[in-house]
């Protein structure tokens, strides 16, 4: 129950992490459409690949959905975790998508956007009612529920697979950044204490822009200017009233029969 309680607040702790993800789903096949691709047509594969690249590929480091289900650390993983991983891939490849996700969250302090929950929430919400339908479809057995139940199905399938697709191009995507493909060097490994899900601290922010109000070492930050570049030493001038300088220009000219 304890345990419980702790998986439940690190979820809701999300909301308030700093880092973004560095594509949002929308436009993940724009980003890397070879990859969302393979992970459309290969998901397994591609969700093993990345939760053994999300521990740095040290397999020693794994649990069964990475610690977040009541199955965690009880399946035998330190045995052989390849098989165990495989073995989750292939039989719970929605909770390995999901499990993937989360690891990377905690670890590099990453929250999701309005939009990309939407999405999800969208494909989940779609899916209990495919499901519902196919119940009351079984109960009823009236023709027109069960056809609708198929067309809802069809739906909810195609748009599982299209948002796990954009979900494992999105952690992908972030891998190479926290990987140095976009910076000039790599993440350091974290420590062993740091792979357990619900004791462990929020991540490091290396490599990922700080909270306003913060610097990675520790040091307060200067309020940002409000959209416009800090001016330049010595400008403006002292005194503005010494601009134009006295008989910089000539007096202006008063047309004929101008009056004073």
């Amino acid at each position: 129950m304890a345990s419980q309680q702790a998986f439940i607040a690190k979820a809701e702790n999300r909301k308030f992490f700093q880092n973004l993800w560095r594509t949002d789903l929308m436009s993940t096949i724009k980003a890397d459409p070879k990859y969302w691709c393979f992970a459309l047509w290969c998901g397994p594969c591609s969700s093993y690949v990345l939760r053994k690249r999300a521990l740095y590929g040290d397999m020693t480091r794994y649990k069964c959905c990475a610690g977040y289900m009541p199955c965690s650390g009880r399946c035998g993983e330190s045995k052989c975790p390849e098989f165990c991983l495989a073995t989750e891939v292939c039989c719970c490849f929605g909770n390995s998508v999901g499990s993937t996700r989360f690891l990377l969250q905690d670890e590099l302090n990453i929250r999701t956007t309005k939009c990309d929950n939407c999405i999800i929430g969208f494909m989940l919400v779609l899916g209990y009612l495919a499901c519902l339908c196919r119940i009351l479809a079984l109960v009823t057995g009236d023709d027109e529920i069960e056809d609708a139940a198929h067309i809802l199905t069809c739906m909810s399938d195609t748009v599982y697979y299209t948002v796990c697709a954009c979900m494992q191009t999105q952690h992908k995507i972030e891998l190479d950044k926290r990987d140095g493909m976009f910076g000039p060097s790599p993440m350091t490994i974290p420590p062993m204490q740091q792979m357990s899900r619900l004791d462990q601290p929020y991540g490091p922010t290396v490599g990922y822009p700080p909270a306003y109000g913060a610097s990675p070492y520790g040091q307060p930050q200067p309020p940002p200017h409000q959209g416009y570049p800090a001016p330049a030493p010595g400008f403006p001038p002292p005194s503005a009233s010494a601009y134009p300088p006295p008989g910089a220009y000539p007096p202006p000219q008063q047309p004929p029969g101008y009056w004073r």
